[in-house]
C-alpha cells in the first residue's frame, strides 16, 4: 500500500513535466504515419494543414486581445496552431530531418511556456501554504494564551477558596476562645460566623 502511494506521488510529479514532450512526440509520430500513407508532397494536405494552423493562430490572437481575453483559450489555440504546423510539415516532407528539427523547437517552446505556468502555480501554492501555516500558528498562539489565562483564573479561584476556608477555620477556632467579640468581627466587614454554643443555654 505504501509503495502504491509513493508510486502515485512520483507519477503525479513526473506526468506534468513529461506532458509537453509526449504531446509533441505524438504529433510527430502521427504526422510521419500520415506521411507514409500518402501525405508526402500532397499539396492539398499541405494547404489544409496550413489553413487550419492559420485559423488556430487567428483564434489565439482574438482570444488574447481585449478585456475579455482569456489566456487559457489563447494558449490552447496557439498550441493547436503550432501542432498543426508541425504535423503539416512532418506529413509533407520526405526527409525526417526537418520534422525532427521542428519537433525539437516545438518541444523547447512548449517547455518554455509550461515553465512559466509551473512557476506561477508553484508561487501560488507556496503562498497558500505559508498563509495556512501563519493561520495555524496564530490559532495555536491564541489557544496557548487562552489556556494560560484560564489556568491563571482557576489558580486564583482555588487560592481564594483556600484562603477563605483557612480564614473561616481560623475565625471559628478563635471564636471558642474567651474574650472573642463576634460582633466586632462582623462590624469590620468580615463574613458572619455560625453560632457556636460554648456552654449551656440559660
Amino acid at each position: 500500500m505504501k509503495e502504491q502511494i509513493i508510486a502515485r506521488h512520483w507519477l503525479a510529479i513526473i506526468a506534468p513535466k513529461a506532458a509537453p514532450a509526449i504531446a509533441t512526440s505524438t504529433v510527430l509520430i502521427l504526422a510521419r504515419i500520415w506521411n507514409a500513407n500518402g501525405a508526402e508532397h500532397s499539396t492539398g494536405n499541405a494547404v489544409l494543414m496550413t489553413a487550419l494552423s492559420l485559423a488556430a493562430a487567428a483564434a489565439g490572437v482574438c482570444a488574447s486581445i481585449g478585456r475579455a481575453g482569456d489566456p487559457v483559450i489563447a494558449g490552447t489555440a496557439f498550441a493547436a496552431s503550432g501542432g498543426l504546423a508541425l504535423a503539416g510539415v512532418a506529413g509533407y516532407a520526405d526527409s525526417p530531418s526537418l520534422p525532427l528539427l521542428l519537433w525539437v523547437l516545438a518541444t523547447a517552446v512548449a517547455y518554455g511556456l509550461a515553465a512559466r505556468y509551473w512557476r506561477d502555480d508553484r508561487r501560488t501554492r507556496v503562498a497558500y501554504e505559508r498563509h495556512v501555516s501563519d493561520r495555524r500558528e496564530e490559532h495555536a498562539h491564541i489557544e496557548r494564551v487562552e489556556a494560560l489565562r484560564a489556568g491563571a483564573q482557576i489558580e486564583v479561584a482555588r487560592t481564594g477558596a483556600a484562603y477563605a476556608e483557612q480564614l473561616a477555620q481560623a475565625l471559628m477556632t478563635r471564636a471558642v476562645l474567651p474574650g472573642f467579640n463576634v460582633k466586632a468581627v462582623e462590624a469590620a466587614g468580615l463574613p458572619g460566623l455560625p453560632s457556636i454554643s460554648t456552654g449551656k443555654e440559660h
